[in-house]
Order: C-alpha cells, then structure tokens, then sequence
C-alpha cells in the first residue's frame, strides 16, 4: 500500500495539465517542441481558451514522435514542422488536411572562434561540407524531429555522410533542440536549430549564429486534424475550432505579434484550403 501511495504521489506532476473536471473541453495538440520551447504557445493558447472556451494541452516532442503520436489517435491535432512528412499523413487517411500557418528559419551556429572558418558562407550545404572536411564537433539532434530531419537532408545535399562518421566529430544528442544547445555550448560544437529556440536559449556560452538566410534553411509549420474515421475518439469538432482560430485573423494576428527579445519570432502564411 505504501509502494502504492509513493507511486502515485509520483506520477502526479504528469497529470498537472489535465483538465480540473470532466465536463472541461479540451484537445490534445502534438506538436514540437519548438513552437512550446520558444515561449509562443505561452502567448497564444490563452488568448485562444478566453475565446472558445477550450482548453489545450500541449505534447511537445519530436516532430517525428508527435507524428506516431497523432498516428496512434494520441492527439487531435498535430502541428508540426516537416512538410513531407505532414502531406504524407494526410495522403495515408490519417488526417483530414494540411494548412500553413507560419514560418521562420533554420540557422547555423558555431562557436565565435569559428575553427572551420564558415561565418558568412552563403550556402547551408557548402558550410556543412566544411565542417565534415574540417572533422569539427557538429552536434545533432538525432531525435526524428523536424529540425533532424532538416539536417539530415542538408548533409545528403552536400554529399556528407554525418551518420558514417557518428561517434567521432558528428554527435547525436538524442535530444530536443535545447539539451543539443546545451550541448553543443559545452563542447564548443556547430549545430543546426530553428531561429525561435535560438532566440529564447540562454545559455549560449561561446556560440553564436554563423550562417544563415540560405533558402534551403526555410522552416514552415503546418497543422493537420487528425482523422475521426481513422480514430473514432478524435475530437474533430473542438480540434477543427483550434485550426480555424489558428489559421484565422486573430490566431495570425497574435503569432506575428509575438517576439523574442525584440525580434519576430515567426512569420504567418495562413490561406484558405489546405495543401
């Protein structure tokens, strides 16, 4: 009974965000962690619970896991970052339709002493190659997120093979954009990550932004109701109230308002139909 009594008492900080009674509405959102880690759910999602009355809850990993997740009726909205990956959700009957809602960037960071000499190279694919040629510390992600498989797709374009060379200069964290920050401060490493957790991360240590504004590095969210004829359960009218606010005026208007340290954050896209 006292194994019992301990086990729940630990198992209660999981249950902190569930609603406070059963009549609440809510939804479940798989999403990455990105738009949670920059600060812009904290921004948004009241504003949108004042409105409708719905509350949200947030399951912010991998895009990759939050995609397994919606793909296992776990969620009823997914909102990710990885176009490919959400068109084929939707083209596999696990969700309804795929909208823009906005975007931002990747960028590249390294230490300031910049070892293998890429600041201000034009080209994402060309840095990566230096760094390979240069054998310096690059840590990834390694986690199926959309920011890994950015990366992952970014060395194929330069002609690297990174995973190859994992153990030795190419360091895969298994970890969410912020423990590889951490990381890659630590050991004074090159990394890839969305310019919204670079803004927010605080523990930047020696690193700083190297390259950037390369057109491969353009990082679009999407959103996506997950399917109520795969996963009966789905609740696809509470769900489809969150895209509509979303990818409608005020939703947008708040995204853009929203900055980090002065800066926008994300950029919005939303237009009807979705892709």
């Amino acid at each position: 009974m006292i194994r019992l009594l301990g086990a729940l008492l630990l198992a209660l900080p999981l249950f902190a965000t569930l609603p406070a009674s059963a009549d609440e509405k809510f939804i479940t959102v798989a999403s990455t962690t990105s738009t949670k880690n920059s600060g812009l759910f904290d921004h948004i999602l009241p504003a949108f619970t004042k409105h409708s009355g719905i509350g949200v809850r947030v399951v912010a990993v991998g895009t990759g896991k939050a995609i397994r997740l919606a793909r296992n009726g776990d969620a009823d909205v997914l909102f990710v970052h990885h176009k490919p990956s959400e068109q084929k959700f939707v083209a596999d009957g696990l969700g309804v339709a795929r909208f823009d809602v906005m975007y931002n960037d990747f960028v590249i960071i390294g230490p300031k002493a910049d070892p293998a000499d890429v600041r201000g190279m034009n080209t994402a694919r060309a840095t990566l190659k230096k760094i390979a040629a240069a054998r310096r510390p690059f840590a990834s992600r390694g986690d199926d997120s959309g920011t890994n498989k950015k990366e992952l797709s970014l060395w194929q374009a330069a002609g690297v093979d990174a995973k190859g060379a994992s153990g030795s200069w190419y360091r895969e964290t298994g970890s969410g954009m912020g423990a590889t920050l951490n990381i890659a401060s630590g050991m004074d490493a090159y990394a890839l990550t969305d310019r919204a957790t670079w803004l927010k991360f605080k523990n930047k240590g020696d690193l700083a932004i190297l390259v950037e504004g390369d057109p491969l590095l353009f990082n679009q969210y999407g959103i996506i109701l997950v399917s109520k004829t795969r996963h009966p359960h789905v609740k696809s009218a509470l769900g489809q109230t969150f895209i509509d606010w979303v990818t409608g005026p005020k939703g947008q208007a708040l995204i853009a308002a929203y900055k980090i340290k002065g800066k926008q954050a994300f950029f919005t896209n939303a237009a009807a139909g979705g892709s």
